[in-house]
């Protein structure tokens, strides 16, 4: 079965779940009616299921390869790439004043999910650019916006981040990239970058890259770090790309998954780049490409887990062995393929819809200046990349089980999304780093934005108790559970909350989620498959809670007890 991109449960999820009614009732957003969402929302699935889904085999069966110093891209890549470009799927939500749509982060993280799900390779693309363009939009100078914003947002030009070094990898603050002035107000970035996705492509017209490094007189670690953007060619007077650039792909990572996403290893010798930002205020500049891509990358893992879904469903409706419940139909009718299937779909409406919410807080702020709904969507963002991606790799594991031994056997497909996706749970600062965020810098606030966040779980499990009153119960009793290891954590030095930090965001996940099902539930009316739905995760899945608080609440002590040696290091 080819991927078909879930327009009518993005439809009802923005409609009747996230609220982006609220949105729309802003002056900022006031173009994105319902009308236009519809559009949006069907235009990006047509493109989706026709042109982008038939490429996700051909990228993994011929990599991206490099060829005497050209990336040459997979089969159908370069037409796929002019169809998003050309379809304004790059501008979706950049900036009005320099070519884009402006339109709410809520629809193009939709759009993310459906062209992931459909290709995740060449949709890396894309991602990388919009988050260049929202790190530009908040740091660049006027001049750097007025030539490269244009061309980026038209999908002319695409974009890089470049932080990884051998020697430092979460830890940035040891790269040792360096950036000296040339005295015309350009500097040459001299080092090595890995892990850099889209390094270059035989596509584009040209490829810019944001450089993290170190000016001389700068201090160590990551306070001494500024940014860089770095063409591949440099623009002529014209704004055209001219003369190549000194930069350079060195080679190609193998990996497991991602063929036709080329992963480079890029050097820089002495290439001409351009401060983005302050001197030694690098960081922050990279952080707001940073945190855009991190509610990407967990769509990313969403709109894998529904194409892994909806392949295991297609195959387990055809699959014969044995009779079931439900006659001599396919495997979908014993109870335990079911079991699997159902929670599968449980599991991707509760991670898209924390997403979404993160997607509209964000939008919020934006419009309405508000420090709630920018510290709400600061909470959500490593919630929503961490379980995303989590949902991502459990579902096409699943969905790999559902096949049995053809789902070990390459030429289904099946295995393709489980390698492909695994990657995500490392992008943008592993999920681990996300949970320590979550313990760390988002309760810095004393649990402000937590206690508002329960006390709407509650609102909602009060709002059932008439229709699903069973449900209601189970809620509003994990939400008070989740209350009480907030404060627990709130009460403990960093390294306790670290070691559960982990399960803590697992619980955070897992009572979100609910309520979202919930909500929808009630949006339904009280009976239908959503009303069905809800119940599967709150009776199936919300429960997994209580141990997962239980191991947030553990504390450290037991895992130092144990000695390196005692590891066996």
């Amino acid at each position: 079965m080819a991927y078909r991109a879930p327009v009518a449960e993005f439809q009802f999820i923005l409609d009747h779940v996230v609220g982006l009614d609220e949105v729309v009732a802003t002056d900022r957003f006031s173009e994105a009616t319902p009308d236009v969402t519809r559009a949006i929302l069907d235009g990006a699935g047509r493109l989706c299921d026709d042109v982008l889904a038939p490429l996700q085999r051909p990228g993994d069966l011929h990599p991206a390869r490099l060829e005497n110093g050209v990336v040459r891209t997979s089969p159908g890549y370069a037409e796929g790439y002019r169809a998003i470009a050309e379809g304004g799927w790059v501008a979706l939500s950049a900036p009005a004043e320099h070519g884009g749509m402006g339109l709410p982060t809520a629809l193009s993280t939709a759009v993310n999910d459906m062209m992931s799900g459909a290709c995740l390779s060449l949709q890396l693309n894309p991602l990388l650019t919009q988050g260049q363009i929202e790190a530009l939009s908040h740091h660049a100078s006027d001049e750097i916006r007025a030539l490269y914003l244009p061309k980026l947002i038209a999908g002319d030009w695409s974009g890089t981040m470049n932080l990884t070094e051998p020697q430092a990898g979460s830890d940035v603050g040891a790269l040792k990239t360096r950036a000296v002035p040339n005295g015309d107000g350009t500097y040459a970035v001299t080092g090595q970058k890995i892990y850099i996705t889209w390094g270059d492509a035989d596509f584009m017209e040209n490829v810019v890259h944001l450089v993290l490094a170190r000016l001389p007189d700068a201090p160590a670690g990551t306070r001494g770090i500024s940014l860089f953007l770095v063409p591949r060619n440099l623009p002529d007077a014209e704004g055209r790309p001219g003369v190549a650039n000194r930069v350079k792909v060195v080679s190609l990572e193998h990996k497991l998954g991602l063929h036709g996403s080329p992963t480079a290893v890029m050097e820089f010798d002495g290439a001409t780049g351009w401060m983005v930002g302050q001197p030694n205020k690098g960081m922050a500049a990279m952080f707001t490409m940073m945190n855009n891509a991190r509610l990407g990358v967990g769509v990313q893992g969403v709109g894998v887990a529904e194409a892994a879904f909806q392949q295991a469903l297609a195959y387990a409706a055809d699959r014969r062995q044995g009779p079931t419940p439900l006659g001599d139909g396919g495997i979908l009718g014993h109870a335990d393929v079911r079991r699997m299937l159902a929670g599968m779909k449980a599991e991707i409406f509760a991670a898209r819809a924390i997403a979404l919410s993160c997607a509209v807080a964000a939008d919020m702020g934006t419009a309405t200046g508000e420090a709630d709904w920018t510290a709400r969507a600061a909470f959500l963002t490593p919630i929503a990349k961490a379980w995303g991606t989590e949902v991502g790799m459990e579902v096409a594991q699943q969905g790999v089980q559902v096949h049995g031994g053809m789902g070990f056997i390459e030429e289904t497909g099946a295995a393709q999304y489980l390698r492909d996706v695994r990657v995500t749970a490392i992008y943008e600062g592993t999920n681990g780093i996300q949970a320590m965020d979550l313990v760390g810098r988002k309760l810095a606030d004393g649990g402000d934005v937590a206690w508002r966040l329960l006390e709407e779980v509650e609102q909602t499990a009060e709002a059932a108790r008439g229709v699903f009153p069973d449900l209601a119960v189970e809620v509003w009793t994990a939400a008070e559970a989740l209350r009480d290891t907030t404060e627990w954590m709130l009460a403990r030095e960093m390294t306790d909350r670290f070691a559960g930090a982990v399960p803590f965001l697992r619980a955070w996940a897992r009572v979100l989620g609910a309520q979202l099902h919930l909500a929808a539930a009630l949006a339904e009316g009280g009976s239908g498959p959503r009303s069905a739905l809800a119940r599967v995760f709150i009776r199936r899945l919300l429960p997994e809670h209580v141990s997962a608080l239980a191991a947030a609440r553990a504390g450290a002590d037991d895992l130092y007890a144990l000695s390196d040696a005692d590891l066996g290091a």
